[in-house]
């Protein structure tokens, strides 16, 4: 357990994560809701926040909904019935097929997969952004060549090889699901994130740039899709007098009193993408010295900078086991590791994370494919002959166990005043000495 001798006095305050940044517009759009009783999914919040943000992201159309994985499943059903047409009720559009997706990433990333019937693959991760390799995903189609699906996510809020990826997609005529849940406001070569695929999904949950305290958004360029979308997320209700259904519907709509919220954050966006960025420059500058390396920063990306990471290098590793629900470790001099570091955050009462456990790891998907850069990356390894594990360059082949084994999530919150920044890096560098 960490003690350091108790050093460092916990703040009277915690420090978050990552917690919602309020500015008084929220309430003005709430009150309004409430005094004219338009409470429900339809009202002039709805109307304005969806303009916004096909304005903000450089979408023809936007769709507010209940969450990101509300979008998610919506957008992977919408792909479904495009790629194999209608199924039978109680069957979902994606019934049986075979679907590449994110490896490390939050879970609702790829359930909507399995909400419709579909079977995920996970693709590995790079080192450049922490996101879907493209060369995994070339091997994956080698493996797999009947996928007509990929689901993206862009991690922490730095968009990955997206062109690359795009180029794959459409080699092999496959459509592309993009997750910018945690990238509202990130660009890649200029161009917004949740624009380059075929839908796009944001999240507006608690924790995210932009809040409504929940929330979610859908984004195309197509009508007919949005409109779609638009009809299943309000229990797919026909054009009948009396309530007529002729599809299966879903109660995802947005409220308008949390409309409300997102409607007086969203010009807020650039204010809360420039703190995020000088959380995470502080980070870099107090750090340096250590052994370790901020989350990557890839050419042609800018980030919003949802969460601040840091991996730890190879060789300042202290010994540290995981089972599914504990850790432990040997505090060594010089080295650590993030059970140690999140601990020592912990102490002065402040949150941090471990990185995303990868997919492919998780005891719900244990049994799904997995492909790395190397090919398959299921039962690779020989206990006679050895190899398996590390690719020709010396590296692990499994990207994201790697990441999620060395990486950390650390306090990024916006309210976080310089002082408690300086006192977290302090802490930090005590955990190497």
């Amino acid at each position: 357990m960490f003690n350091k001798d108790n050093q460092f006095e916990p703040f009277e305050n915690k420090v978050w994560l990552s917690s919602p940044t309020m500015h008084g517009d929220e309430l003005k759009y709430v009150t309004e809701a409430y005094e004219t009783n338009w409470m429900s999914t339809v009202g002039a919040n709805i109307n304005e926040a969806e303009r916004m943000m096909a304005q903000k992201v450089g979408c023809r159309y936007a769709v507010a909904l209940s969450s990101g994985t509300a979008a998610l499943h919506l957008a992977v059903r919408l792909a479904g019935e495009r790629l194999y047409g209608q199924t039978e009720t109680g069957k979902g559009a994606l019934c049986g097929h075979k679907v590449f997706c994110s490896d490390m990433t939050f879970s609702a990333t790829l359930n909507p997969v399995v909400y419709e019937g579909g079977v995920p693959v996970f693709i590995d991760t790079e080192y450049d952004s922490w996101n879907m390799d493209p060369a995994a995903l070339e091997k994956a189609f080698a493996l797999y060549p009947d996928v007509r699906l990929i689901v993206v996510a862009h991690l922490y809020g730095t968009p990955g090889k997206i062109d690359e990826i795009k180029a794959i997609a459409k080699r092999y005529d496959a459509l592309i699901v993009e997750d910018a849940a945690e990238s509202l406001g990130a660009a890649y070569k200029g161009q917004q994130t949740g624009t380059f695929g075929d839908y796009g999904c944001i999240s507006f949950n608690g924790n995210k740039i932009i809040t409504g305290s929940s929330g979610g958004c859908f984004l195309t360029d197509d009508l007919a899709d949005a409109n779609k979308v638009r009809k299943w997320s309000t229990q797919s209700r026909e054009n009948a007098a009396w309530y007529q259904h002729e599809e299966i519907g879903f109660n995802y709509r947005m409220s308008n009193v949390i409309a409300g919220v997102v409607r007086g954050q969203l010009p807020y966006l650039e204010e809360h993408m420039a703190q995020k960025k000088a959380i995470y420059e502080r980070y870099k500058e107090g750090l340096r010295g250590l052994p370790v390396r901020m989350n990557p920063i890839p050419e042609g990306c800018e980030p919003n900078y949802w969460l601040s990471c840091m991996i730890i290098d190879p060789e300042a590793m202290c010994r540290q086991v995981r089972g599914e629900c504990e850790a432990l470790y040997v505090p060594e001099h010089g080295k650590s590791c993030p059970t140690e570091i999140l601990e020592a955050l912990a102490s002065v009462n402040a949150e941090g994370r471990p990185i995303w456990k990868p997919m492919h790891m998780q005891p719900v998907y244990r049994m799904n494919g997995f492909v790395t850069r190397n090919g398959n990356g299921r039962a690779g390894s020989d206990a006679y002959i050895g190899g398996g594990v590390l690719g020709k360059d010396g590296k692990p082949l499994d990207v994201g166990m790697d990441i999620f084994r060395r990486g950390v999530c650390l306090p990024s919150d916006s309210k976080m005043s310089l002082g408690q920044q300086e006192k977290l890096i302090e802490t930090m560098q005590s955990c190497f000495e």
